[in-house]
């Protein structure tokens, strides 16, 4: 993982150290594990989720996006899908909505790091 990546990714709140700690140091098991995350459906499944009222599929979706984000030491999502999940189980679907306005440009910056692996030089 060169510097200029690692930059990327902790500048749109993936503490790289931490995650790396979690991976046992290991980068290759750490970058194939962020692909996943790139693929990982449930971001969508929470849009769509939220769009037709669906509070169990919502908490799902989003329930599982916390854990990906905690493992991955994405803190700022983690946070963000922490307070999504406890809104939801709360019953206040509108509140997890308009969360939505916070979390969908932190999911995009980390997506955007990720993807931006190639234009860091690998």
């Amino acid at each position: 993982m060169n510097e200029a990546w690692r930059d990327r990714l902790e500048a749109a709140g993936l503490d790289t150290a931490q995650a790396l700690e979690r991976m046992m140091g290991s980068e290759a098991l750490l970058e194939r594990l962020l692909d996943k995350f790139l693929e990982d459906g449930n971001f969508a499944a929470l849009t769509a989720a939220l769009e037709a009222g669906d509070a169990a599929g919502a908490v799902q979706a989003a329930h599982t996006l916390k854990g990906v984000c905690g493992n991955l030491s994405m803190t700022e999502l983690y946070r963000l899908f922490t307070r999504q999940v406890e809104a939801l189980r709360g019953g206040d679907l509108d509140g997890a909505r308009t969360m939505m306005g916070e979390i969908s440009p932190a999911y995009q910056a980390v997506t955007a790091a990720i993807r931006g692996r190639e234009d860091a030089g690998r």
